[in-house]
């Protein structure tokens, strides 16, 4: 009884190193619904308790642009490529690009990009149903936000659902062994500080302190921002469209997550690249990507429908805007 314990923790463990192996681990299979499993709490206890490295470090000004461009970067990593892209093939890329931003998005310790895609499309397909994977009002506001993660039912790839991707043997690597770039990034942010201090003494920063905030706290923050979209943006927030499931546009949730709070208007029309359908629902990730459009780097963003525009407008209580749309957010 106890080697088979052993052999199960073992089987977990090896499951943390190459996702693939997940489909493996008998929790995974076993009959029933999702569990949440203290072992799958480690990495969470792991990347929270990294924070305290900052405590011991102390800060600089430094080490806080650091961590502002290592959340913003990463971020649209996953907005603009894991959630428009892979997700929701809002646009179309090279497969340079395509593999560039996987590799960054896999930096957020957010898993790789092909289980995040599959598990967004089933989310989608059964929004706050009884088997939407992480819905707040059928499981409550913690499996939303974190614990439908820490449950081996969650932890495999459905490759089914990302035949269009899962050709790409790059991005199945990096979907396998998505705990790389987290260690890459860390040993960069080492670096970073280490030739910081010794060059640039005047910056008043150092190796571990650009570990503890480049990395620990940015990506910390990141990942709560994510899953507010989660929780937050289902249940908290103004409906524009009389959709069947409970996502609402949240503002907040907008600002921190580069857009994608905007998350009512998203559900209704998932497709489009765009998430913010009226001037004032800014949607950051969408001026990116437009911006990458322009360079060349991507083509062929879904616009948002013209009568969508209408119908937000109308809304509002923009009814004047709503009469002369033109066509003016396909673009």
């Amino acid at each position: 009884m106890g080697f088979n314990k052993l052999s199960s923790h073992a089987k977990s463990i090896l499951a943390w190193l190459d996702s693939d192996s997940s489909s493996r681990d008998v929790r995974a299979i076993a009959p029933g619904r999702p569990k949440s499993e203290p072992d799958r709490w480690l990495p969470f206890v792991f990347l929270h308790g990294g924070c305290l490295v900052a405590l011991f470090t102390g800060w600089s000004y430094t080490a806080l642009i650091v961590c502002l461009l290592s959340y913003c970067v990463r971020m649209f990593a996953i907005t603009g490529f894991y959630h428009r892209y892979f997700s929701h093939r809002s646009f179309k890329t090279s497969r340079l690009v395509q593999c560039v931003f996987a590799l960054i998005g896999s930096a957020s310790m957010q898993r790789g990009p092909l289980w995040w895609a599959a598990h967004h499309r089933r989310h989608h397909i059964e929004s706050d149903d009884v088997d939407d994977v992480h819905s707040p009002n059928v499981r409550g506001f913690v499996w939303s936000h974190i614990g439908w993660i820490t449950s081996s039912k969650n932890m495999v790839t459905d490759y089914s659902k990302v035949r269009d991707f899962d050709q790409f043997p790059e991005l199945r690597l990096i979907n396998r062994f998505d705990w790389f770039m987290p260690v890459i990034l860390m040993l960069l942010m080492y670096a970073l500080g280490d030739a910081l201090e010794i060059y640039f003494p005047e910056l008043k920063t150092d190796g571990g302190q650009l570990v503890g905030w480049g990395f620990f706290v940015s990506t910390t923050l990141l990942f709560h921002a994510t899953s507010s979209v989660n929780s937050f943006a289902h249940m908290a927030g103004y409906r524009r469209f009389n959709i069947r499931d409970n996502s609402r546009n949240n503002p907040f949730v907008a600002l921190i997550t580069f857009g994608e709070g905007w998350h009512n208007n998203h559900h209704k029309y998932s497709h489009c690249a765009r998430q913010g359908f009226v001037w004032w629902e800014v949607d950051v990730t969408y001026y990116c990507l437009f911006l990458m459009k322009i360079m060349g780097m991507i083509s062929d963003l879904k616009p948002v429908p013209a009568f969508a525009e209408a119908e937000s407008a109308t809304v509002a209580g923009d009814l004047k805007q709503a009469r002369s749309v033109g066509g003016r957010l396909q673009e």
